[in-house]
């Protein structure tokens, strides 16, 4: 059938592919891959013979084309990154456009990415965030940090193990010392870490300790701060509100019982 399947692939542990990931890929006519050799690794473990083709950033503005092409001629495809979602800081966004744009399926299996575990697993908000990925390599790497220092949603950051502290530094410097954060590396792989607390801290802790690994970190948003323990609420208030919740709740089921013995009334 003609469609592209977008395919996540572990971030770290072979385990964390899913069952109808290895089924897309076995069944794909061919497969787009942004490093052919690392997922010639996968292939092998799991036994998959699919043709790979190469789909990376240096040359998707020239391949996209002819691979939507052949996909809307009636090959199924699958595209992959070198590990987690394929759009996610990786190429992707281009040839599911063109794919798009003649009207060709767009599937996306759900599956491995790294800044949720990340943003899950560091204790910061996790109902409202915002990802900003990759900063500049070099220029406006400020001014991204200076624009988000008002955001209050809780930030996610990708960064090399090469430059955590340069940017953990700048960011003390456009959100403040004390600005919760984490930093997340090795997500599912045997060494995986999460190191929790200000910027701060955070760049005292990795100059002393050089990370490596892929890195994700974390920042709070403006205006949240971790609650101290006898800031929290007292538990008889979360037992005054089960009891309200609990009340309101018979109320209601007792109207919905008044009402259909009344209609039942109306109809006998």
């Amino acid at each position: 059938m003609s469609q592209l399947t977008i395919v996540p692939t572990p971030v770290g542990n072979m385990e964390d592919i899913t069952a109808r990931a290895l089924r897309v890929l076995r069944e794909a006519s061919f497969v787009l891959a942004e490093d052919t050799r690392t997922t010639s690794v996968l292939f092998k473990h799991f036994g998959i013979t699919t043709p790979l083709l190469s789909y990376h950033k240096f040359n998707e503005h020239e391949v996209a084309d002819r691979y939507a092409e052949r996909i809307g001629a009636g090959e199924s495809a699958a595209l992959v990154s070198d590990a987690g979602t394929p759009g996610i800081s990786d190429p992707g966004y281009l040839i599911v456009t063109r794919c798009v744009e003649r009207g060709i399926t767009v599937s996306c299996l759900p599956g491995a990415t790294a800044f949720v575990p990340a943003l899950v697993n560091s204790g910061l908000p996790a109902d409202k965030f915002c990802f900003e990925g990759f900063l500049p390599n070099k220029k406006g790497r400020v001014t991204v940090l200076n624009r988000l220092a008002e955001e209050p949603r809780t930030m996610i950051f990708y960064e090399s193990p090469f430059r955590l502290t340069k940017t953990l530094g700048q960011m003390a410097e456009a959100f403040g010392q004390e600005r919760q954060a984490a930093v997340c590396r090795e997500i599912s792989k045997m060494f995986e870490e999460t190191v929790r607390g200000t910027l701060g801290e955070l760049k005292n802790h990795f100059e002393e300790s050089p990370a490596k690994g892929e890195i994700v970190i974390v920042v709070g948003g403006k205006g949240w701060r971790r609650a101290a323990p006898e800031e929290e609420s007292p538990e008889n208030e979360d037992e005054e509100s089960e009891a309200v919740d609990l009340r309101a709740l018979r109320r209601s089921k007792r109207h919905r019982e008044e009402a259909i013995e009344r209609e039942t009334y109306k109809t006998t």
